[in-house]
Order: structure tokens, then sequence, then C-alpha cells
């Protein structure tokens, strides 16, 4: 691949993250959460078998572009059915468990990538596609999604399925109730008051800034960056060393998020992030002018502008790296789609997850299908350096806009924005 394809491959993916967003805003109020989810299987199977059969260029991009659309229907759903069928004592740790399951299914493939081609990692893709359908089928749909649809007798044994049978559902199912009866559709003139553009607005803020703290990029492009860092081992076990590192630190997001709280967890994140980040940025600070011409190889095509430090084997980039990535998957990464599940208005919330995924997806492609062009012409000292400022916005975003929701309710959730009491930050 050349500059330009060597970008779009590497970018179209969150392209098609982006539509897939748009189209769950259909159907998780069309069809519900759980077959949202289920649907997602179509793109995802016909994509990855054009993986698999590739012979042209457009192949591969349009196999990616259909895996992209599935990425972003289970992205916009997911955290929603999770949230909507937890019981608030576990939602933080089962709203994180997307994010663990992301992660291990990276690291089974950077595995399988030691020892497989390309063509069979697509092939092996198909296998969880298949799971999902299958293990979905015996869940239930979420009680509030029943009960919207005057449907009480499956929402209290899909309840009772769900919290087992000793447990008394009549107080809670009686809150959802409550909380729908409440609801009426959402107009132009509500979306204006603070109870709805507070959290959607809050929602959109942390989609966008997770994407701008330039975890895409990096990790698309993981194995070329650790190439030209020339250390001990190949950049493909590099890779798998990250993994590692980003599955441990979302089972520790998992572990703290409903003890120490989301706020907290987001503060470490983003200093952790800040400080690799800013030594990354230190250590980039020597570009390499280049010639203007991109070679046809895709480890040398994106990374033709690296610093000096990254050229004589520092151990320096390749720890900043795991250290940037294990603060981000331990806040920004699961606790984001979390909060933003619990915060986004009831009435309005398969929409406005949609939303939120489609700026997300759609900030992911714009900075990896800059990123290249960027790197080429400056180095890596310029998009680290953004990133950096990024970490220090996250930060404040952090600490005047995020509310703390553990151990409250949905609705409890919804009453702090349509109060908006000064005493519950």
């Amino acid at each position: 691949m050349n500059k330009s394809q060597t970008a779009l491959f590497g970018s179209i993916f969150t392209l098609g993250a982006a539509a897939g967003g748009l189209g769950a805003m259909v159907l998780n109020d069309l069809i519900g959460r759980k077959l949202s989810i289920m649907s997602s299987a179509v793109p995802s199977s016909v994509g990855f078998m054009l993986l698999v059969g590739a012979t042209d260029l457009w192949m591969l991009h349009l196999g990616r572009f259909l895996t992209g659309i599935a990425g972003g229907i289970t992205a916009a759903s997911i955290p929603v059915y999770i949230s909507e069928i937890s019981h608030k004592k576990v939602r933080g740790t089962l709203g994180s468990c997307p994010q663990i399951t992301a992660v291990l299914g990276a690291l089974v493939l950077y595995a399988l990538g030691l020892v497989l081609p390309w063509r069979w990692l697509a092939l092996a893709g198909e296998v969880p596609v298949l799971l999902m359908v299958v293990l979905l089928m015996f869940m239930p749909s979420s009680p509030r999604r029943l009960l919207s649809l005057h449907k009480d007798q499956e929402a209290e044994r899909a309840l009772c399925w769900l919290r087992g049978d000793r447990y008394d559902t009549n107080e809670e199912l009686y809150s959802i109730k409550e909380s729908i009866s409440t609801q009426t559709r959402v107009t132009l003139a509500q979306l204006l008051t603070p109870t709805f553009y507070r959290p959607i607005l809050i929602s959109v803020g942390m989609r966008f800034l997770q994407q701008m703290t330039g975890i895409t990029p990096i990790l698309v492009y993981l194995e070329p960056i650790f190439a030209q860092s020339q250390v001990s081992l190949e950049a493909k076990y590099d890779a798998v060393i990250v993994g590692v590192v980003r599955l441990f630190s979302v089972i520790l997001a998992a572990f703290l998020m409903d003890k120490a709280g989301r706020k907290a967890l987001l503060y470490t994140s983003s200093m952790l992030m800040f400080l690799a980040s800013l030594t990354l940025t230190v250590t980039s600070h020597n570009p390499c002018p280049t010639n203007g011409t991109m070679p046809v190889d895709y480890h040398s095509t994106l990374l033709t502008g690296m610093g000096a430090d990254q050229q004589t084997g520092s151990p320096i980039p390749i720890i900043s790296t795991v250290v940037f990535i294990f603060g981000y998957a331990m806040g920004w990464g699961p606790i984001t789609w979390l909060l933003m599940s619990e915060v986004l208005p009831l009435a309005a919330r398969g929409v406005a997850s949609g939303i939120c995924v489609t700026v997300s997806w759609l900030t992911a492609f714009c900075l990896t299908q800059a990123f290249t062009y960027v790197v080429s012409a400056y180095g890596l000292v310029v998009p680290y350096f953004a990133f950096t400022v990024v970490c220090v916005l996250c930060l404040l975003f952090n600490a005047v806009c995020i509310p703390e929701t553990r151990g409250r309710t949905l609705e409890e959730i919804e009453d702090y924005f349509r109060r908006r009491s000064p005493s519950r930050p």
C-alpha cells in the first residue's frame, strides 16, 4: 500500500463504525437493544468473509467498513443494554465487561497473529460473531424495554431471570414504571432544557475527548510505531505485551469502579496519559526530515519521520506507550462508555447513544486518517504534543462536567439532571 491506501485502510473501520452508530439510533428504539446487537452479526459476518476471500484492495476496504458498521451498532447498543439489565450495585463492574472482552479479543488476535497469516485471522473473527448470536438467544430483553411496550408479565419474568427467584421485583418494577410514565415523546423544546441537553453534551464531550487522546491511531499503528524503537523484541511481541497490559488494566478498572467511583478513576487515567504523552513528546522532539516520497512497505510507510531517540533502541517510547495505554484502559476507555449509558436521558437514550457513538467514530476516523500524513510530515512530536494537551482537557472536563454515578439507579441519575442539584456534584 502507498501512503493514502495505508491511511484509508487504517481509518475506514472507524468510518463504518460511525455509520453503524447512526443505524443504532433507529434500531435501538425500533427493535430494542438485544435485537440491535444481534443484527450486527450480518455486516460483521459479511465483512469478515470479504477479508478472508479478498483478491483486491477494495475487498479489504469494504470488509473493514462492514465490520466497522457492526462495531458501531454494538458500541451504541451494548452499554445501554447492560445498564438497563444491571443492578445498581454491580452496574459499574458489568458496564466494564464490553471493554474487557474487546481487549481480550484483541489480545487473542495479537497472539494468533504470531502464528497465523492474516486471512486466517479474519476467519477467526467469525467465531465470536456466531457465539454472540447463539448466547444472546438465551438472554432476556431489557425489562425497561418490555415495560415500555406494556408487556408487564414478560418484564417481571425477565427481571426474575436476571436477579434470581428470591429477589423481590416489585420495588424495581414500580420504579421503572414510574420513570416510564413520566416520559413523553421528546420534543425540540425539551431538548433545549438542562434535563436533556446537559447529559447529552456531557456524553458527546466524553466520546470526543476519549478519541482525541489519540488511542485509536496508536492502537491501529501499534506495530509500526514499535518497529521504529529497535528494542530487543520484535514489534509483534511488543503488541502482545500491550494487549496483556490493556487486559490487566480494564480488569482493574472493573474491580475498582464500584468501590473508588468513576471520577477518581478518570482523574488517575488522565494523569497517567498526560505523563506518558508528555514523555513521548519530549523523546520524539528530533524529527528526521523526509524526502517527500513514501515507500510501499506498511511499517516504513507510516513512520518515516520518527525521532532519533526511537531509532537508537531506547526503551522509553515503549514504556511510555504502555503507560499511556494502561492509563487509558483503566479510565477513559471503559468508564466513558458506562457513563454514557448511565447519564443519557431515558426517553432519548436510543437516539442519543447513536449520536454519541457517531461523534466518537467520526472523530476517530479523522484522527486516524490524519495521523499518517502528520507523522510523515513532522514526525511523532506533533501528534504526541496534541495528545498531551487533550489529556489536560480531560482532567478539566472531569472536574467540571462529569457527575459521580456510583451507587445510583438510572432514575436517580436522571432526577439529578432534572433538579440540577448543587449538593450532589
